[in-house]
């Protein structure tokens, strides 16, 4: 203020001393200032401390550092170290204090500020305490430890890590967080600020050019192949790892390659791409293409007239010369197959080529198997009586009997008019046929000459049960009828013919030829069933069930009566579930009773004239299904493996693999599954012997074939190694 006023100029009209006193205040108005900038500066200067120290314990440098700038520090008791510093030039607390984070960091540990307090500790633990996290600005020249979150914007986080954390100490720490792209260091300000610019620099968007390439005459999935065997060397590699090489994708809808990459290698692909697009010299091609699953002479006929619908598209040129065009394509275009190697030769031009792969692509598939199982119960219980009495009043006189008075009924097929002929004619298999079974109980009286009479007491009680259980099961592909039958083939009588031989006059010899014509019909369980897997795990089924017999009872094949129960349905059902197709429930009571009129109506007296029967039966038919997808081989393998194990564990149960009286022979015994099956058990041995083998009786070992390798996936060769056997049925690659 001072200076400012003596420069000031004097007012108009003052005193002229006042000019003369104008220099003499500028000079002192001088020295006043100068005399100022010296004390700010001595005082600048008193402020300032300088370091110098020599093999000087570290906790004595804490307490310089901590008078100078009035931090308060607490000493881990594992910070021991000798100091050593030199400097010839005072410095202020700031950079008093970034001195001292240098000394901390040359001799491995690190201050963490807490609160108002700063912790020394080993720099091994700074990780792990709360320190200067997330800061707004990174210091580029401090020491102090931070935590900082980096956001990577175009490159793989994790991608990162092996590359920058050789440029960090060991002490320090990088992770990698997928979730947001993100990298979390700790590590001291000035590391950190370099890490932060190297990913800076790494993090840079490429060239995200894309070219789409149409193709005229090649098929855009046969280029992007040749592309890619032709790229995949070491140098390749490298160029991948690099992020330099070019990429080709093959879009068959349009039939189109699309191209990314830098520009170089998407120049070098385009031209590539476009000496492989030029038509063939003869204007058609031929191809093999090997099957994998479909049938070659099935499939061949289907693309025949799939050809005759495309051609017209696939025809250049309009209007009237359109249909010559198309039936030029036509007879350039030829589908053929080969039944011994399961293959089809196909002739056509390169449009219509793409289209008949397309669609050998979309047909030549795996198809999911289905295990069906079924379950036919059928129980049936039966109870029968008769009771009844024949009776019969005779006088017998010289040389014949006449009889006075009978009631003679059929009870148990035995009446005591059957019985009495039986006796009479003194046929012992006659007798024994008449009394049949049940009890027969008899008295009479017979004299020469008088009257006789004779009693018969029949009583039948006939009680039956059945319980039949039938399970059938089949496995076949999807949309493929399956058929089992168990059944028999019974003769019918269809139709008879007799004629008589005659002479040469025309007389008739009176010898007689019979002629019969019979035929057979099949009597059984016969189980048709067309599976269709639906989407997700449902399985459609079209059923035709048939359970059918003979009637008991009949003999010959003339007069046959068959019982049959059928069932025709289409179900829906999930996969491992069971469904109840249909069943049967009977309740049959029948009564019968045969008197005389009047006379057996009489109490008491009257079950002399009359015969009584009475017969119930209970049926009850049930059929269940249950459905198992098997989609690959491997679950093919665990059923078989399971139906293989349950008959083998039934050979195994039986006498325990002993044959009555005769030691040293065993039963007839399937070899262990785990020799047959390539998914055994890998955990147990090559040779162990299957659960429930008995291994005490010395038995020859069962010879096995060996394992058929699974079909080669490469096209039949002229000479194949003598290491392989070759396969009768190979699929090549298209």
């Amino acid at each position: 203020m001072t200076l400012e006023t003596s420069l000031r100029p004097a007012a108009r009209g003052s005193h002229p001393r006042g000019l003369r006193q104008g220099p003499i205040t500028l000079i002192c108005a001088l020295i006043c200032a100068f005399s100022c900038a010296s004390v700010f500066a001595q005082q600048q200067q008193q402020s300032a401390t300088t370091l110098n120290f020599r093999d000087v314990d570290l906790a004595q440098v804490v307490e310089v550092v901590a008078a100078v700038t009035g931090k308060r520090f607490i000493i881990d008791p594992r910070v021991r170290a000798q100091v050593t510093i030199i400097s010839s030039t005072p410095m202020p607390p700031d950079a008093l204090y970034e001195t001292f984070l240098s000394i901390l960091q040359v001799h491995g540990f690190v201050a963490v500020p807490s609160g108002d307090t700063v912790k020394i500790i080993p720099d091994a633990n700074a990780r792990q305490v709360p320190a200067n996290d997330l800061p707004d600005h990174v210091s580029s020249s401090s020491d102090e430890f931070v935590t900082q979150v980096v956001s990577v914007h175009n490159v793989n986080a994790a991608q990162l890590v092996p590359i920058l954390r050789p440029l960090m100490p060991q002490q320090a720490h990088l992770v990698a967080y997928q979730a947001s792209n993100s990298l979390i260091i700790s590590d001291r300000a000035s590391n950190v600020s370099r890490m932060m610019r190297i990913i800076q620099r790494i993090d840079q968007a490429g060239d995200e050019e894309i070219d789409i390439v149409r193709l005229e005459n090649a098929s855009a999935g046969d280029i992007v192949r040749v592309a890619n065997t032709l790229f995949a060397g070491p140098g390749q590699q490298a160029e991948v790892a690099a992020g330099t090489a070019g990429k080709v994708v093959a879009d068959d809808r349009t039939n189109s390659v699309l191209i990314s990459g830098e520009k170089s290698q998407r120049l070098r692909l385009k031209a590539l791409i476009a000496h492989l697009d030029t038509p063939l010299e003869t204007g058609t091609g031929t191809e093999v293409i090997y099957l994998k699953y479909a049938d070659a002479e099935e499939l061949a006929g289907r693309l025949k007239e799939q050809v005759q619908g495309f051609v017209q598209a696939s025809a250049p040129g309009g209007g009237a010369t359109q249909p010559a065009a198309a039936a030029a394509t036509d007879r350039s275009t030829m589908v053929s197959f080969d039944k011994g190697t399961n293959a089809l030769i196909v002739t056509a031009p390169p449009k219509v080529m793409r289209q008949i792969k397309s669609i050998i692509d979309r047909l030549d598939i795996r198809r999911a198997q289905v295990h069906l199982e079924a379950i036919l119960v059928e129980i049936t219980t039966t109870r029968a009586a008769e009771l009844g009495v024949n009776w019969a009043v005779y006088s017998e006189e010289e040389g014949s009997t006449i009889p006075i008075g009978t009631f003679n009924q059929t009870v148990g097929n035995t009446s005591i008019g059957s019985l009495a002929s039986a006796i009479l004619s003194k046929d012992e298999s006659a007798l024994g046929s008449a009394l049949g079974s049940g009890l027969t109980l008899g008295a009479g009286m017979i004299e020469d000459g008088g009257l006789n009479f004779a009693v018969l007491l029949r009583a039948l009680r006939n009680d039956g049960t059945s319980n039949i259980l039938q399970t059938p099961s089949i496995t076949t592909l999807d949309n493929e009828e399956a058929e089992i039958k168990v059944a028999q083939e019974v003769p019918f009588i269809t139709g008879q013919y007799t004629n008589s031989s005659s002479t040469s006059s025309g007389s008739s010899s009176g010898s007689v030829n019979p002629f019969q014509t019979i035929q057979r019909e099949e009597v059984g369980n016969i189980l048709k069933i067309t599976p269709q897997i639906n989407e997700g795990t449902a399985v459609q089924l079209k059923i035709e069930q048939e359970n059918s017999a003979i009637t008991q009872g009949v003999t010959g094949a003339v007069d046959l009566i068959t019982n049959k129960r059928t069932i025709s349905t289409t179900v829906l059902v999930e996969d491992g579930g069971m469904i109840v197709l249909g069943g049967l429930i009977t309740d049959t009571a029948l009564e019968s009773e045969a008197r005389v009129p009047i006379l057996g109506s009489i109490p008491i007296i009257g079950e002399l004239f009359r015969t009584r029967s009475g017969s119930k039966e209970k049926r009850n038919l049930m059929v269940f299904i249950r459905p198992t997808i098997l989609r690959d081989d491997v679950g093919a393998a665990i059923t078989t493996n399971a139906k293989y194990n349950v008959l083998r564990d039934q050979q195994l149960a039986r006498r325990k693999g002993k044959i009555t009286l005769l030691p040293g022979e065993r039963q007839p015994l399937l070899p262990p599954i785990e020799e047959l099956s390539r998914y055994a058990d890998p955990t147990a041995g090559a040779h162990a012997p299957a659960p429930g083998t008995d291994t005490t009786t010395a038995s020859p070992p069962v010879q096995t074939a060996p394992p058929v390798p699974p079909p080669a996936e490469t096209p039949p060769q002229s000479n194949p190694p003598a290491s392989n056997p070759p396969v009768s049925n190979p699929a090549g690659p298209r």
